[in-house]
């Protein structure tokens, strides 16, 4: 019974930038870690992003994207700046936590897409 509601996809040229957000709700006690993916067409879905307490990224994005968390709001960004083409995706959040009866979720969102064409 935990939600995620993604925002912020859309359609950027190449070197432009985009931020997607998450918010988790419901049936949240604890959240553990906050993470992104993404699936581009015809792909299996890759990690993208995770943040417990310091950020981890894909060879892929280093440089140009940034994770970030708010817990007060249960709610984790990607800033992705000098975006590519390959970077076009359907965009994923993931969260894992614990629940009010201290169960364990592992929860997704339901997608964003971010297509990057001139």
């Amino acid at each position: 019974q935990v939600q995620l509601v993604e925002s912020g996809g859309g359609e950027v040229q190449p070197g432009g930038s985009l931020r997607l957000s998450c918010t988790a709700s419901g049936n949240v006690f604890k959240i553990n870690s906050m993470a992104w993916h993404r699936q581009a067409p015809g792909k299996q879905r890759e990690p993208v992003a995770i943040i417990v307490s310091n950020p981890i990224y894909a060879d892929s994005v280093k440089d140009r994207f940034t994770i970030s968390r708010d817990n007060a709001k249960n709610t984790v960004y990607l800033q992705m700046s000098s975006l590519k083409p390959e970077d076009t995706a359907v965009y994923y959040c993931n969260v894992e936590g614990l629940t009010r009866s201290l169960r364990t979720f592992d929860s997704w969102g339901q997608g964003t897409q971010v297509t990057v064409s001139s």
